[in-house]
């Protein structure tokens, strides 16, 4: 099966189009269709990951529901219901497009941090604080944090996000606003922690947005996706814990890892990916979705 890279309607062009998703903007509401483009490092690849997109959307649209509790831009996932004439294009639009409600997006991605990782790592050798968060001395590469952090990060449609400290935060949205969004945050992490766990997978890490709709606070875009999360099985974290590595994630870290063995600079054009590395990230996400949809709604 090809993957679907451009997503082409007749009688629609998206408004925006991003490294994933194409947004169609109708007014007081969205229609949001995902891809199977495969960013890294910034770069979008000419090449997909087939089926990516729909993956990436029945993945999240099932949080949403275990997640009832809290409101989401969510109005419809059927595109036969969604408004003309998007309802015409099954085939195109169907298992990858939400309709939702507009939002005024609140530019910050809330990051819930569980264990210590990546850029993380990297920065709590150099100061012991991870985005101002002081932690204990001692801890190693990949361990579990004694709870998890809140470590938000700017949000900018070019380029890479910025970490930046709470303190930041609340100065640019207010104290109140930021320390809901931060609690929110947690709990979501906290939910799905547990959850997962149940499943014999480690939720390591996730970045979540948010808007404001007449006031409230609702949850936009993605949750608890390949792609906005970090997913380690725990029969395997144990072992590579144990010798200070970063235990294999169920999510593109394939392709990553491909990349750093080529002598590429990051900057486009991407490099050709080879056939295995974009079958074996196929299956890595399948894998993900089938345990994802063992999590009860209740």
């Amino acid at each position: 099966m090809e993957a679907l890279t451009e997503i082409n309607l007749a009688e629609k062009k998206p408004d925006y189009r991003g490294k994933v998703r194409d947004i169609y903007d109708l007014g007081d509401t969205l229609v949001l269709t995902a891809s199977d483009r495969l960013s890294a490092f910034d770069v979008v690849f000419d090449q997909g990951i087939p089926e990516r997109g729909k993956i990436l959307t029945r993945i999240s649209n099932h949080w949403f529901k275990v997640f009832h509790e809290i409101k989401n831009h969510i109005i419809e996932t059927n595109v036969e219901k969604f408004p003309p004439p998007f309802s015409n294009y099954k085939e195109e639009l169907g298992e990858r497009s939400v309709w939702v409600k507009k939002a005024q997006r609140i530019d910050f991605e809330c990051v819930v941090r569980g264990y210590l990782l990546g850029s993380g790592y990297k920065e709590y050798t150099e100061t012991g604080s991870v985005c101002g968060v002081k932690l204990p001395d001692g801890l190693k590469k990949s361990e579990k944090l004694p709870s998890p952090i809140f470590t938000p990060a700017t949000k900018v449609d070019k380029g890479h996000d910025e970490n930046v400290s709470f303190e930041y935060m609340k100065e640019k949205i207010g104290a109140e606003l930021a320390e809901k969004l931060r609690d929110l945050s947690i709990n979501i992490y906290t939910k799905g922690y547990k959850k997962l766990l149940e499943q014999g997978i480690l939720l390591a890490d996730t970045k979540l947005e948010f808007g404001l709709l007449d006031d409230e606070i609702i949850l936009i875009d993605e949750i608890l996706t390949p792609d906005s999360s970090r997913f380690f099985k725990a029969d395997e974290y144990e072992k590579c814990a144990a010798e200070g590595v970063n235990p294999p994630s169920l999510d593109k870290q394939i392709v990553r890892d491909y990349l750093e063995t080529l002598d590429w600079n990051k900057q486009p054009p991407a490099p050709k990916l080879p056939q295995e590395i974009i079958n074996k990230t196929k299956e890595k996400y399948l894998e993900i979705e089938k345990i994802v949809l063992c999590v009860s709604q209740g």
